[in-house]
């Protein structure tokens, strides 16, 4: 077996393709047979259980209605008499014929007596108990159990008995004999004519009588065996509802023992701990055995009889079900690992030669010949698969080196683009040095190479005209909107100074021969330097923060982006700027930047930082704007941009 699992030495991989195929092999063949063993060992130890189960319950119950219809006979025998003592109550002489009588005509009964209440019949002095006792199948004559000192009324049983208004089976006991004969008896009141409870009659049944007539071994032989295992055998016990013993194969057991702590309590069926007496010990320890326990309950009395099955029984099937399946699979294994090992070794012999030319082929010797294969199966057809990718090399190579050439030449036409686009927008800050009523402050960063947002300003007559846009989309075509609505803003505010009939004009240059259907959403602003005077008009852009006393929104119509509607009627609004208020316009590329998890900055975020810079006195445009690039570019991390990123703040100086 050592040379089974001894490693040799191959040259190349450390380890073949034949032996990793065989050992798949095996591996699968054991992972799927692990599951029908499994299964197969729980069918058959639950279709066992099973079967005990139920024939347990069949034999159980014809243990129960045997031991019913000895009580049931006790109990008739106990009612029919006491008929007959109720009208013989005057003579208490008749008492003795009763008893004698009812012991003859029931075999079950161990013994019967009749107990009067204390000065009952005067002439028979203080207590008077007529008695009558079976030993070894002999009646023996009857008596007064009063005359070996016997003072039952002190004894709690008498008291209950008197109390009670019916017959009931009592508490077992131990006889007061020498041998102590475990017993359990029914006791019935005796009433005279004035319905007073005057007597107790109780009829014993020998425990050791019914132990030795219902258990399915001799008891006996528990007695005198040396060799029994507890744990192999099967046998009944019954118990009352306080789980003393009534019927045990320990005889010595009976009524002295409680066996209720010691068994698992649940349903009717249950596999539990049940004690039960080990006779090879001296010292009668309790041992606790696995086994199974099925319990009925014995009609007409609070008495449980069960039969324990040893739980061996059950696994010994489970187990040997399982062993022979698990020595198919290691018969299975050798098979496959000495038989399959081989046939898979030779089959994998053209795939090293396969292995070598695609080795060369990874050189860039895309010309290598490929070895020849006679067998037309899977290997065959990797081989053909091969040369179609030598082929298919040799025309990708040649495509990708057009295709790169194309790339670079169009990557630097984007360059091209986007340093053209960057140069339509101001880029020298501070634009107005020579200004002191004026601050400006703005960035633009594309999410491609070239983008379509768009801001710009100048001043003329003393009022300076500015403006922020984002086209819809990204990309070239974006760009060359932006480009146009970028020109006519410098065009058309150069000669009109009402921002709505600036948005409006460029409106309606958009939208004619738009069938691209794209659209700008833009602010124009014009300031008046002079007094702080700030007229403007929205074109569907999100309104602008103003940043002074406090941080508020400019508040802003609802008018359409311009390109959609043509001659649409923008409304114009007025707002008064207070001296070192800024300005802040944004493109939604700001509140809408996302993480990695599309969690979006926010205008809240925008707010506090503008509260912050503002309580820090640190609102000046160009802090500003630094501040909200950093702050989205931390929010951002490592997630790529996902739109344009835009702003422009103007803070208005003059005192």
């Amino acid at each position: 077996m050592l040379l089974f699992f001894k490693k040799k030495p191959i040259t190349g991989y450390p380890r073949s393709f034949a032996k990793r195929l065989t050992w798949r092999i095996m591996l699968r063949m054991i992972i799927i047979m692990i599951i029908p063993v499994f299964l197969l060992f729980w069918l058959t130890y639950f279709i066992v259980l099973a079967g005990v189960l139920g024939i347990s319950e069949r034999i159980l119950k014809g243990e129960k209605e045997e031991v019913r219809r000895i009580t049931s006979d006790l109990y008739m025998a106990a009612v029919n008499t006491g008929a007959f003592i109720e009208e013989d109550l005057d003579n208490p002489d008749r008492m003795y014929v009763l008893m004698n009588r009812m012991l003859k005509l029931n075999p079950y009964m161990r013994s019967c007596g009749i107990y009067f209440i204390e000065g009952y019949y005067p002439q028979k002095g203080r207590l008077f108990a007529p008695y009558a006792r079976r030993r070894d199948s002999i009646i023996m004559e009857s008596q007064n159990a009063c005359d070996q000192g016997n003072d039952y009324v002190k004894a709690e049983w008498f008291k209950e008995a008197i109390a009670s208004k019916e017959g009931y089976w009592a508490k077992p006991f131990l006889d007061n004999d020498s041998a102590q004969s475990p017993l359990v008896s029914y006791l019935m009141p005796i009433r005279d004519s004035q319905q007073r409870t005057v007597a107790v009659m109780g009829v014993d049944l020998s425990l050791e009588w019914l132990n030795e007539k219902i258990q399915p071994m001799e008891t006996s032989y528990w007695e005198d065996s040396k060799e029994w295992i507890p744990d192999l055998q099967i046998y009944y016990y019954m118990t009352d509802s306080t789980g003393t013993l009534l019927v045990h194969p320990d005889m010595k057991r009976l009524v002295r023992k409680n066996i209720q702590p010691y068994i698992t309590k649940g349903s009717e069926y249950k596999i539990g701990y049940l004690t039960v007496n080990d006779s090879r010990k001296d010292d009668m320890e309790l041992d606790g055995i696995d086994v199974l326990v099925c319990s009925q309950g014995v009609k007409y009395t609070d008495w449980t009889i069960s039969i324990v099955v040893p739980k061996l029984y059950i696994n010994i099937f489970g187990y040997t079900t399982a062993g022979i399946a698990i020595a198919s699979i290691l018969i299975g294994l050798l098979v496959v690992y000495f038989f399959g090992r081989k046939s898979v070794k030779k089959s994998s012999e053209p795939l090293t030669l396969l292995a070598a030319s695609a080795d060369e082929v990874a050189k860039g010797n895309f010309n290598t010949q490929l070895p020849a294969i006679d067998s037309h199966d899977e290997i065959h057809r990797l081989r053909d698969s091969f040369e179609n990718m030598q082929q298919s090399l040799v025309k990708y190579t040649n495509e990708l080196r057009s295709t790169t050439a194309q790339k670079a030449s169009m990557e630097s036409e984007l360059k091209i683009a986007h340093d053209i686009q960057m140069s339509m927008l101001p880029k020298t800050f501070p634009p107005y040095p020579e200004r002191h009523d004026i601050d400006i402050y703005g960035t633009l960063k594309a999410a491609k190479g070239v983008g379509g947002d768009l801001f710009d300003f100048f001043i003329r007559d003393e009022k300076l005209f500015f403006c922020i846009g984002d086209v819809s989309g990204k990309g070239v075509p974006a760009s060359l909107f932006m480009a146009v609505t970028r020109s006519l803003f410098r065009n058309i505010s150069s000669h009109v100074a009402d921002p709505a009939a600036i948005v409006s004009t460029l409106n309606n240059a958009m939208a004619e021969g738009n069938d691209t259907n794209m659209f700008v959403t833009v602010f124009v602003g014009v300031l008046d330097l002079t007094t702080g005077l700030l007229r403007y008009c929205n074109g569907g852009h999100d309104a602008p923060l103003l940043v002074g006393r406090d941080v508020g929104e400019l508040p802003c119509d609802a008018n359409l982006p311009i390109g959609v509607i043509s001659d649409f009627k923008f409304t114009s609004q007025e707002a008064s700027i207070d001296s070192h208020t800024t300005i802040f316009l944004f493109t939604d590329g700001l509140n809408e930047a996302e993480d990695s998890h599309h969690a979006q900055f926010g205008d809240m975020r925008i707010w506090n930082i503008a509260n912050r810079l503002l309580s820090e006195k640190r609102h000046q445009p160009q802090s500003l704007i630094e501040e909200m690039t950093e702050e989205v570019q931390r929010f951002v991390g490592d997630a790529e941009q996902s739109d344009d990123l835009t702003m422009l703040a103007i803070q208005y100086k003059k005192k």
